[in-house]
């Protein structure tokens, strides 16, 4: 008999336990990207909701119910609490669904497999006679980071109340909403419909398959007249669209650097001075117009190294707009000239290397060179500069070898200036002579040898500048400018550097400019090893022999 009763009780412990169990389960057992599937969580857990965290890698989240039951199990009361959840697929395949913790239970995986997004197929809840939606991409096989026009249509009728769409944002890319949503009104198949339009900007960060998740709009239906004036609002209504599959490309071995995948590129002069006076600036305007870009894409556009000549650049102003699906962004900057001498001066036109999307090719952007006429300044003084030579007048010899003839009325004047320089100078030795001149402490980067100080040329931020948008040679001239005195060459740079880790990439940087190295891996070791600037070595100051001066001063 006691036999007997251990055994009922063991078989009751294990049917409470197997009741107690908290279950998942996909009605079907299968779907589709962009198109719902419902996972149904059983769980005896009253006060405890699922955790749908981990469901977020390979599905999207579309909407959530829950029911209870009460049953009479074994004259006691069992309460049970199934919840269902809508998702949507992010990629097809085998897509394990993890374990959900509800409380202090766990589910059990479930395996469900997702087939691929038909090309005509519509999800259940949609119905195009009241509402329908349009995905529509620029290009359905970009390369890693070019940028993707998306525009999402919500097509809608007068059977819909009001409600709000959205889509979410792939894995393996960056998107972001351009503008404002833009409102109109179309006839399809002989019906109207309103039309509600939101455009985005789609970066692939990864080659390879690229899901873009279906859209989604969830509002309320117009009720009737009676439920509208007592405050019904219509049933609710949820109507999803079609997932869109792109396939990326990788960036090509031989595209040039840096990497600026376009659709097209445009180079022009949008104003340029034609003659210009030393010491004063002439300006130039250089408009850029990429296709398929964006702001944050777009490098800087660089300015002209002009031998003869200082060139001041302004901060680019950009204007980004989206033109038939495609986004586009206009880059303009002025730069300012100024020559240090008469005659005719080169400026060389800008090139940028960027690859074609369309033609899968390499291109160069350029304009052409610019000839400026320099006249001497107003204020700048002719001595030592050759006579300007006027051809419409006849040649002399005594004109040509008899120096210029100075008025009389001039030389009191010049000897009087000439006698008040002497005395100034005299003062000045006696003042001198008296008063011994105060040693004076050299500025940093000064040499014990000499009172003059160059500076640099380039400061931090052109470094950053040149890391972010220059070329290698231009990274290697910033470095050599920014040591008091500038260095000749990146061996003088290495000579000078004190921080092993900022030698090893200027190394790196050598070996990319002569084709033995990689260049995007340089540019990347120099931003970590600069990222606060260059550390040069301790100036060597020397220190004072155990001698006496021979001549001390008196």
């Amino acid at each position: 008999m006691r036999r007997l009763f251990l055994m009922f009780a063991i078989a009751l412990a294990a049917v409470a336990t197997a009741q107690a169990e908290t279950r998942a389960w996909v009605d079907g057992g299968r779907g589709s990207v962009g198109e719902e599937l419902v996972l149904n969580i059983e769980t005896d857990q009253a006060t405890a909701a699922p955790d749908l965290s981990p469901l977020m890698r390979d599905f999207t989240l579309a909407d959530q119910s829950s029911s209870r039951s009460v049953q009479w199990v074994n004259g006691s009361v069992k309460a049970k609490t199934t919840y269902a959840i809508a998702l949507v697929p992010r990629r097809e395949g085998q897509v394990t669904i993890p374990a959900i913790r509800v409380g202090n239970e766990f589910s059990r995986p479930v395996v469900v497999q997702v087939s691929a997004a038909g090309a005509g197929s519509q999800p259940a809840s949609q119905d195009r006679s009241v509402a329908f939606f349009e995905t529509l991409v620029d290009d359905t096989q970009p390369y890693v980071q070019q940028s993707v026009g998306l525009t999402v249509r919500f097509n809608y009728t007068d059977a819909i109340a009001s409600g709000s769409f959205g889509i979410d944002t792939p894995d393996g890319a960056s998107m972001q909403q351009v503008g404002q949503d833009r409102f109109s009104a179309r006839i399809v198949g002989g019906r109207e419909y309103k039309v509600a339009e939101r455009q985005y900007v789609l970066v692939p960060e990864r080659s390879g398959r690229l899901v873009i998740p279906a859209p989604q709009f969830q509002g309320r239906s117009n009720g009737d007249l009676f439920g509208a004036f007592f405050g019904g609002g219509g049933e609710p209504v949820r109507i999803g669209g079609q997932a869109r599959v792109l396939d990326v490309q990788a960036q090509p071995a031989h595209a040039p650097q840096p990497w600026l995948p376009l659709r097209d590129l445009r180079l022009r002069y949008a104003g340029a001075a034609q003659a210009a006076r030393t010491g004063e600036a002439a300006t130039l305007t250089v408009e850029a117009v990429a296709e398929g870009a964006t702001q944050a894409q777009m490098p800087e556009l660089p300015a002209p190294s002009v031998p003869g000549a200082q060139v001041f650049a302004d901060t680019p102003q950009f204007d980004e707009t989206f033109v038939d699906g495609v986004p586009r962004v206009k880059a303009t900057r002025r730069f300012s000239i100024v020559p240090s001498r008469p005659g005719n001066l080169r400026v060389p036109g800008m090139r940028l290397s960027w690859w074609d999307v369309r033609a899968d090719a390499a291109k160069v952007a350029s304009l052409p060179d610019l000839t400026l006429a320099v006249a001497p300044g107003g204020g700048m003084s002719t001595a030592g500069l050759p006579p300007a030579q006027d051809s419409s007048a006849p040649e002399s010899e005594d004109a040509a070898t008899l120096p210029p003839r100075v008025p009389a009325q001039v030389w009191p004047w010049l000897a009087a200036g000439f006698a008040l320089l002497w005395l100034l100078t005299l003062l000045w030795a006696l003042s001198r002579r008296r008063h011994p001149a105060p040693v004076r402490a050299l500025p940093l980067g000064a040499s014990a040898e000499t009172d003059a100080v160059v500076a640099p040329w380039y400061a931090a931020s052109d470094l950053k500048r040149a890391l972010d948008t220059g070329t290698l040679d231009e990274i290697g001239g910033v470095l050599r400018g920014m040591h008091a005195p500038p260095l000749a060459d990146l061996d003088a740079v290495l000579a000078e550097l004190a921080e092993p880790s900022q030698r090893e990439a200027v190394e790196q940087l050598r070996r990319a400019r002569w084709a033995d190295g990689d260049g995007p891996l340089a540019r990347a070791a120099l931003r970590t090893a600069f990222r606060n600037g260059p550390v040069w070595r301790a100036a060597k100051v020397a220190k004072p022999g155990p001698l006496p001066p021979l001549y001390p001063e008196r």
